[in-house]
């Protein structure tokens, strides 16, 4: 699996991976917070699959709400990781907009995808959770997150 993913617009990549014993670790960059949660989608589906094999056919549309950053990314990610285990959906087009409300902080996503199919898309590795461990969001020249899996 090439370890980095560029945009193809010269600019840093959109994430990549590290090595994890057992695990699946990556870093997602972006210029706003809401690109680094897009790119963080998108890197995960990359761990089960080929996302430029998938089809944007199908939407779905989450919301949720946590005290921080950190705890959104893993909410979001979370959810992610739902949509997959119980509707089989896979995506590859993400689109988050986070906002401020008082002491919480609310992301609404919009993804575009398909249910997996095995004939069409190249099986990797089974994603079971997202952990905590070593998770963060930086802001720093934008944004970059990281992010571990258990597989």
């Amino acid at each position: 699996m090439n370890n980095n993913f560029d945009s193809g617009n010269g600019s840093r990549p959109q994430f990549e991976f590290f090595d994890v014993t057992a695990d699946a670790g990556y870093l997602a960059y972006g210029s706003t917070l809401e690109e680094s949660f897009e790119n963080a989608g998108l890197a995960m589906f990359e761990v089960m699959t080929r996302t430029s094999q998938i089809q944007k056919v199908e939407k779905r549309e989450i919301e949720v709400k946590s005290e921080d950053k950190v705890s959104l990314l893993y909410d979001y990610l979370e959810e992610l990781i739902f949509l997959h285990d119980v509707e089989f959906m896979v995506f590859s087009d993400f689109k988050v907009n986070i906002k401020k409300e008082g002491e919480d902080y609310i992301l609404h996503g919009l993804f575009r995808g398909e249910k997996f199919n095995p004939e069409i898309h190249e099986r990797r590795d089974e994603v079971k959770a997202v952990t905590f461990h070593m998770m963060e969001v930086i802001e720093e020249n934008g944004y970059r997150v990281r992010v571990i899996l258990d597989l």
